[in-house]
């Protein structure tokens, strides 16, 4: 710490008393004794009346010649007109991508249909659904093949009957 405090009191420049007062005076004398010359003329000229008729000139010139424009930006607009066109195509694209297969008729599961119609009036009797549904396709052996199974009967009269008494189910109670 000592010698930090020591460097900073003592920087090692010094000037001597009156240095700078007399500074003009000595470098006078220098340049007498040495002989050195300063340039009479620093090698710059101006034509005579150059700044008279400046302003003549110029506008003279300015007569004379079509002023040449330069656009910066010649092409930007095309630029801008591709990109735009370029960002509507990539838009359409992306919202007439389909992802996924269109659902169908056999996707959807029977209970929905089921429920669809409990939920939702159509305004049709089933003799006029029956009228509708195309009947040409099938045959006796797909009805006949798909019989119903005892556990699907006990789950659909469960839900849509709120007392079993009424059935009269002595013989065969299934739970």
């Amino acid at each position: 710490m000592k010698e930090l405090n020591k460097l900073n009191k003592e920087d090692g420049f010094k000037i001597p008393e009156g240095y700078f007062d007399s500074l003009h005076e000595r470098l006078l004398d220098r340049l007498d004794t040495e002989g050195h010359e300063l340039p009479e003329n620093d090698g710059f000229t101006v034509p005579d009346n150059y700044f008279n008729e400046l302003h003549k000139n110029i506008q003279q010139k300015l007569k004379d010649e079509e002023p040449k424009i330069v656009q910066l930006h010649p092409y930007r607009k095309y630029y801008l007109a591709a990109a735009s066109i370029a960002a509507i195509v990539l838009v359409w694209i992306g919202l007439n991508r389909e992802t996924q297969e269109p659902i169908t008729f056999q996707d959807i599961a029977s209970s929905d249909i089921d429920s669809y119609f409990e939920n939702h009036e159509i305004g049709l009797s089933p003799f006029e659904i029956a009228e509708v549904l195309p009947v040409d396709h099938l045959e006796i052996n797909d009805l006949l093949e798909n019989q119903i199974k005892e556990e699907n009967i006990v789950d659909y009269l469960e839900e849509n009957i709120d007392d079993f008494e009424e059935l009269n189910l002595e013989d065969h109670e299934v739970y």
